[in-house]
């Protein structure tokens, strides 16, 4: 069992930036594939970026956020990091942490591979 706390939104002028943390407990950490995903009003939540456990596996990004978010992880602190620059108003939403058991290639970028979510953190950029 993981549990995932988000934190680290709030409200940014467009250009800005902000950094995202999602904290996890459980003995396995390490192993999860992580996960960054955001959801806009009335609309679905959708894919931002995508890191696999341990040590081998790279990083993936939708194409909206590439170049300007960066995902990371501390698997000696269990947590899991986004680096958001660049901001627009495009970016406001609910972003959530997510955390998978296994790597599934491009099945990460669905909502449905994962097993635990954060509760969520609200981004609001103004324009």
């Amino acid at each position: 069992q993981v549990q995932l706390v988000d934190s680290g939104g709030g409200l940014v002028q467009a250009g800005g930036s902000l950094r995202l943390s999602c904290a996890a407990s459980g003995r396995t950490f390490g192993s999860y594939t992580l996960g960054w995903f955001r959801q806009a009003p009335g609309k679905e939540r959708e894919f931002v970026a995508t890191i696999g456990g341990g040590d081998g596996f790279g990083t993936y990004y939708a194409d909206s956020v590439k170049g300007r978010f960066t995902i990371s992880r501390d698997n000696a602190k269990k947590s899991v990091y986004l680096q958001m620059s660049s901001l627009t108003p495009e970016d406001t939403a609910v972003y959530y942490c997510a955390a998978a058991r296994a790597w599934g290639g491009y099945e990460t970028h669905k909502a449905s591979w994962y097993d635990y979510w954060g509760q969520g953190t609200q981004v609001t950029v103004s324009s």
